[in-house]
């Protein structure tokens, strides 16, 4: 029978092959945002009277309202009803719960265009010499940030919200046009705001995934449930020469050379470390105990399971709103956009 390892072999697939895949995965989804971006950009200006010309709105522009998806998910919980207005928004965030489950922080490591782009900004401060390695005293207080902004949510929607609440928050004017709230907000932001975009992009090329590590409440989520996984990356020590490498490559920062298993709420499952290190076969994606996976198993996993996800909602109606273009007109009216 052949392992895992000598099949990744006779695919071509190495180790050092992975940051390029990953690249190029994230490049991928990046692209496909600011086109989904655009497209719901031609909606609104249609419907706000911009433009004569119609484009049909873009399911997928949900996956930017995860506020939305969380109350959604909250009435599914509390009457089995799946959420009419924004489906795909619901869809995307199940969709990456379950990978959580079973492919780790897939989702982070591979999908996320912010993590893409903060990524990107850590590549530009680390070649310009400028990236900064926080010390514990500061790095772990910041930690608790996104778990705090978690908490906060997940209370006043899952605890404090009753069916009453959530209903009439889910076909409010506001939800409804919360798409469109979002594109406003780049398009025409406060100076408040704008400010404070400007300075999360300018600490991102001095701090490792600034955003990601201390401030990201989905990511947060997605670390707790991804500690379910039976995915780990297993370091073995036996042949471990603590070089280092895989420690100062870590998006995460986390410090793999001080563990046998890379189980952490931080991981994002990028597979950096594996590609960096100059062992054979000391770092490896396992299952428990020590079984080998396949060295891209977390990005096709997630893959697999967004797009498995897309095809039962789109053939079972769960994925476009059931809300009519004309209802979209009137409501931005109303929001006065």
């Amino acid at each position: 029978m052949i392992d895992f390892m000598k099949r990744d072999h006779l695919l071509g697939i190495l180790p050092k092959d992975i940051p390029f895949i990953r690249r190029l995965i994230q490049t991928s989804f990046l692209l496909f945002c600011l086109w989904i971006g655009y497209r719901f950009l031609l909606f609104f200006n249609w419907a706000t009277g911009i433009s004569d010309r119609f484009v049909p709105r873009p399911p997928a522009i949900e996956a930017f309202l995860p506020i939305s998806a969380l109350v959604g998910l909250r009435q599914f919980f509390l009457t089995f009803h799946y959420d009419t207005v924004h489906p795909a928004g619901l869809t995307i965030l199940l969709a990456n719960i379950f990978i959580a489950f079973f492919w780790r922080k897939g989702f982070c490591g591979w999908i996320c265009p912010v993590g893409t782009i903060s990524n990107m900004a850590e590549t530009i401060g680390k070649k310009a010499g400028i990236l900064l390695s926080l010390p514990a005293w500061i790095d772990i207080p910041l930690l608790g940030i996104k778990y705090i902004l978690m908490l906060f949510f997940l209370y006043f929607i899952f605890f404090k919200m009753d069916a009453k609440e959530v209903q009439s928050f889910i076909i409010s004017p506001y939800n409804i046009g919360a798409d469109a709230e979002m594109l406003h907000f780049f398009l025409s932001p406060s100076y408040i705001s704008l400010g404070v975009i400007i300075l999360l992009i300018t600490f991102s090329f001095f701090i490792r995934n600034l955003w990601c590590r201390y401030l990201c409440p989905y990511g947060a989520l997605l670390g707790i449930l991804a500690l379910a996984s039976p995915i780990q990356i297993r370091r073995d020590k036996e042949i471990c020469t603590n070089c280092g490498r895989c420690d100062r490559i870590c998006p995460s920062s986390i410090k793999i050379t001080k563990r046998q298993t890379i189980r952490t709420v931080e991981c994002i499952g990028c597979m950096e470390c594996v590609s960096t290190c100059p062992v054979k076969g000391c770092l490896a994606p396992s299952f428990p105990p020590k079984k080998k996976a396949p060295l891209l198993l977390i990005p096709l996993g997630t893959i697999a399971t967004l797009l498995l996800f897309w095809l039962v909602a789109k053939s079972s109606g769960h994925w476009h709103s059931h809300i009519p273009p004309e209802i979209y007109r009137r409501i931005y009216q109303i929001l006065r956009l």
